[in-house]
């Protein structure tokens, strides 16, 4: 019973912000969130990213093993994906960031630390780390079909990374003053993006029902089979193991669709935010399980 409950207190921040978004989504149709977009984006979440990796006790082996892991899992949905979308007679190019790319930051960073604390937090910025530096660069190659330097270079969460990695390396002490500033970006961005992906609900529309639902299912079903798969191959355990578990079962980044209608053709926009809203969707009923099955196993 106590692991229900603590299921319960793991998911209900989550899902009840969430839910606000979604209701003030619906109450004020002309919200506008580009301020929450921006703000992660430039601030919160380099900020997030300094914070969770040089203040939660994690080390640079764990952060490059776990960092490693997850292009692992990439890879992995890379290959099942191109061949899907292949199949289903999609744009195996352009499509495929949703499913390559997990809301790890929106969903998966809170989740991991309401289910480990601060040690769960600090890995799941690790993996979370990859994938927001691919929503900068390798999700704008996707969606825009060209190499961009310049993409790279205006990449501000990798000068995060990168600074990141520079204390762990020297094992430089953060300054108080730094941490208690990252610390309130952090939690501040948690919630924003959290709201954000309520409001966003109500504004994405589903074009294509039925593969729609094939793409999200892959997402959310593939991703904890493939998850699970390396956990086993590489023999990992404890409550590293848990977080990339429950990293890996996040449903498609509605990051994704913003860096699409950037770059992509309407028809191929249009499927992203389909597969992010069934993904989503059904992602409230996977979660659970997978959250579940990580705190009963992978502590």
């Amino acid at each position: 019973m106590d692991l229900y409950f603590k299921l319960f207190e793991v998911l209900f921040p989550v899902f009840s912000i969430i839910g606000i978004g979604y209701y003030l989504g619906k109450k004020d149709a002309k919200l506008n969130t580009k301020f929450i977009t921006d703000f992660a984006g430039n601030i919160g979440t380099p900020a997030m990213i300094f914070y969770t990796i040089t203040t939660t006790g994690v080390t640079l082996d764990v952060f490059i093993s776990y960092f490693f892991y997850a292009l692992i899992i990439i890879a992995g949905f890379s290959i099942v994906g191109f061949i899907l979308l292949l199949i289903l007679n999609k744009d195996p190019i352009s499509e495929l960031p949703p499913l390559i790319l997990p809301n790890t930051g929106n969903m998966g960073i809170p989740i991991c630390l309401f289910a480990y604390g601060n040690a769960g937090l600090g890995v799941a910025s690790a993996i979370a780390s990859v994938i927001i530096l691919f929503h900068f660069t390798v999700g704008v190659f996707l969606a825009s079909k060209k190499f961009s330097l310049d993409v790279v270079i205006k990449n501000i969460p990798t000068y995060g990374i990168i600074i990141s990695i520079l204390f762990l390396y020297f094992n430089w002490d953060v300054p108080k003053f730094v941490e208690n500033t990252t610390f309130l970006l952090t939690y501040a961005t948690i919630f924003l993006v959290l709201m954000s992906l309520g409001v966003a609900l109500t504004r994405l529309k589903v074009t294509s029902w039925n593969k729609a639902i094939i793409l999200g299912l892959l997402r959310v079903i593939g991703g904890p089979i493939i998850g699970f798969s390396l956990i086993k191959v590489l023999n990992l355990s404890g409550y590293a193991a848990g977080v990339l578990l429950i990293q890996s079962s996040m449903p498609s980044a509605v990051l994704t669709y913003l860096v699409g209608s950037m770059y992509s053709k309407k028809k191929v926009v249009d499927s992203v935010a389909s597969v992010i809203v069934t993904s989503t969707l059904m992602s409230f009923i996977t979660i659970p399980i997978i959250v579940y099955i990580a705190l009963k196993y992978f502590i």
